[in-house]
């Protein structure tokens, strides 16, 4: 705990010995770490995910903070870097602050849990979607977000099932999240019969897919699935629309960004992308969609909600355990269902939700979209 100053008076030093003295006090705050990309290639993914956040911090404030204290959002940026997130867990360590919204990349995600499972931090991710980061039998790690193995399955099934293309090719970016999904599809197509003729890694960074490209075309691909970030797929698009490869492409939420439109411009046209329901259309969140426009930022970003959701999980996990000790509120979490923005949420022992939904959607050249049928 913060303390507002060493001077202690006996009054309050015997209220406290008697126990009758909370651990925040209402001139207090309860930090709350916002770990993610501030600056890197996927930076806008780290912008979702903070404003999102700071949104449920501000309004949990205005409605009288938590068990009398105010929350305090602090920014770390991990820039979606292994190493780096391990140099962001230890100094939020180092800072006493015991809750994590983050982080966003789930390679940057596992490491730093290691360490605040250790320290005794709660971590709730609101976009890493790596089975892997749940699976290891951790109390404080929780997610607002599907996992690869729900999202995987359905861009799939809707592969198989809605497009039938003749040849297929899977394409990752040789991390855990892009190699993880692009698996993941990979086996639910060949579990319905489709065969992926290339299964293939591209290196994160590169520019130039000239070779992959020639490889695609001497295969006769029609249909390429694409495990990664934006930066990347938007320069494969382009590049595959300049040299005549006659392609769909598809994408997990990672790829669902405007920045996608602005790298390929017309070869974004008609991509399809994996997403979290579009919770800024849902009628009963206008309110909040408002408040967000009001401050000129854009709530459709796919890590908006569920940012804002892992804030009030949080907060409403303290009240409901009466304390900020983070076992006792890791306790509350899984006793309780939640009402939030994105829906009644409920975790199971993982610390996964036990109902989330992926919708395939139609990117547009213009940075929209719209459900795919």
């Amino acid at each position: 705990m913060k303390q507002a100053t060493k001077q202690v008076t006996k009054l309050f030093a015997a209220m406290a010995l008697a126990g009758a003295a909370s651990y925040s006090m209402a001139a207090d705050t309860i930090k709350i770490a916002l770990a993610g990309p501030v600056t890197g290639a996927v930076a806008q993914y780290g912008e979702m995910q903070f404003i999102g956040a700071e949104m449920a911090i501000e309004q949990i404030n205005k409605a009288g903070g938590v068990n009398g204290a105010m929350l305090e959002g602090v920014k770390y940026d991990d820039a979606c870097d292994p190493k780096q997130a391990v140099a962001v867990a230890n100094k939020i360590v180092n800072d006493e602050v015991k809750y994590v919204v983050g982080h966003l990349c789930s390679s940057s995600t596992q490491p730093a849990s290691d360490i605040y499972e250790d320290e005794g931090i709660m971590m709730i991710t609101a976009a890493s979607t790596s089975p892997d980061i749940t699976a290891r039998g951790y109390q404080l790690v929780f997610r607002t977000i599907g996992l690869d193995s729900l999202q995987g399955p359905t861009a799939g099934n809707f592969i198989a099932d809605h497009i039938k293309p003749k040849t297929v090719a899977v394409v990752h970016d040789k991390q855990q999240y892009g190699e993880g999904i692009a698996t993941a599809v990979k086996q639910t197509l060949e579990g319905k019969g489709t065969k992926v003729a290339v299964f293939e890694g591209i290196n994160a960074g590169d520019k130039d897919f000239s070779s992959l490209i020639s490889k695609l075309k001497q295969a006769n691909v029609d249909f390429v699935y694409y495990g990664g970030y934006h930066p990347e797929l938007g320069l494969l698009l382009r590049q595959s629309a300049e040299k005549g490869l006659k392609a769909k492409f598809m994408g997990p939420e990672g790829v669902g960004n405007k920045e996608i439109s602005a790298i390929a411009g017309p070869a974004s046209e008609g991509l399809l992308v994996t997403l979290p329901k579009s919770f800024d259309q849902d009628p009963k969140n206008q309110a909040l969609v408002e408040a967000f426009k009001a401050k000129n930022q854009d709530p459709s970003g796919p890590f908006v909600f569920p940012a804002y959701a892992a804030v009030q999980v949080m907060a409403e996990g303290m009240k409901k355990a009466g304390s900020t000790d983070t076992d006792k509120v890791a306790a509350a979490l899984r006793a309780n269902s939640f009402e939030t923005p994105t829906g009644t949420l409920a975790f199971d022992e993982k610390g996964d939700l036990k109902d989330f939904s992926f919708v395939v959607y139609e990117w547009h050249q213009d940075g929209t979209k719209t459900e795919a049928k």
